[in-house]
């Protein structure tokens, strides 16, 4: 049986770009151009509470980078290399060889190579954990706070597909196969938004990555710049795949879904243009869905302009009972 060292060499030692010192050492060792902080986050994955066991093990290494790299989009920040931590069961060497071919295809497309980590045994699931890092300047960096009176609220790509994918997997919607297809690479194989968050910077002012539902993350948003906004749910890019689902699972989903690892960010309405100009340059899609105002709270108004009810709520690891 191959070593904790044979597996690391094997599939996770690859040689560091010029400047970085990579796996082999200590610590890894890395540059941050002058003028430029370091940004910086950590995401930890568990089998069965983040992804299902039966898994493509490919589609689970491109996400296991892509929910870090989203963050690094949400602060405007430039990838620089990354970290990674494994818990395993059990050496499985072609679930291995998958998952490190999906995690280094997304960390070569990103520029954010694998420069360090560790290996260990878990005594039950499986456990992943990566830490990010990037660079960006210190007056370029989306703030949670820094959201303004008038800002337009804007969303990238599409919402909805990835909280279907997860409750059909789940066995909480009944078994839909078509839809599942048309859902599950939303959920397992999410693209971060790096390219438009480095497009935005100089124009977006607040943003958050999707993650754990469009209104709880913006409510992050909102509490930390101290505002309040208003949405309009007939102007949400509902991703295509929903048609024909019932309208309290689509409120839901679109509304309350996570694992999406899209863009909510604002802007002031006279940068409406250059927005638009960013998204293009970044082949993305976005859509301007609200508007920041001062009065505190978050609504969300039907088509009829009227407030809704009973909005969801987003994911939370510690429910209150």
């Amino acid at each position: 049986m191959a070593s904790e060292f044979d597996l690391i060499a094997r599939y996770f030692t690859r040689a560091a770009p010029a400047g970085l010192l990579g796996v082999g050492d200590d610590c890894a060792l890395f540059s941050v151009p002058p003028g430029e902080r370091v940004a910086t986050s950590t995401d930890l994955l568990l089998e069965g509470r983040h992804f299902f066991s039966d898994v493509d093990p490919k589609a689970l290494g491109h996400k296991a980078l892509a929910v870090n790299l989203s963050d690094l989009a949400a602060m405007g920040a430039r990838p620089l290399g990354c970290v990674l931590g494994l818990a395993l069961p059990r050496v499985d060497e072609p679930w291995l060889a998958a998952f490190a071919q999906g995690f280094h295809a997304l960390a070569d497309a990103h520029g954010c190579p694998l420069i360090g980590g560790d290996t260990t045994r878990s005594a039950h699931d499986l456990a992943i954990s990566v830490t990010v890092f990037g660079a960006v300047k210190a007056d370029q960096a989306f703030l949670r706070s820094a959201a303004r009176t008038g800002d337009d609220i804007w969303v990238s790509g599409e919402l909805g597909a990835a909280d279907v994918a997860y409750r059909l997997l789940d066995g909480q919607y009944p078994a839909d196969p078509q839809r599942l297809a048309a859902t599950r690479g939303a959920l397992e194989r999410p693209e971060p938004q790096v390219a438009l968050g480095l497009a935005l910077r100089g124009i977006a002012r607040a943003a958050i990555d999707i993650s754990d539902g469009l209104l709880q993350d913006l409510g992050h948003v909102l509490a930390a710049s101290s505002a309040g906004a208003t949405l309009r749910y007939a102007d949400m890019p509902v991703a295509a795949a929903l048609a024909g689902l019932a309208e309290a699972p689509l409120r839901r989903a679109v509304l309350g879904g996570g694992d999406v690892y899209q863009l909510c960010f604002t802007a002031p309405a006279e940068r409406r243009e250059a927005v638009l100009a960013a998204a293009r340059a970044a082949s993305a899609r976005v859509t301007r869905v609200g508007e920041i105002r001062a009065e505190p709270g978050l609504a969300v108004l039907d088509a009829g302009g009227r407030p809704m009810a009973e909005l969801p709520r987003g994911f939370d690891h510690f429910p209150a009972a």
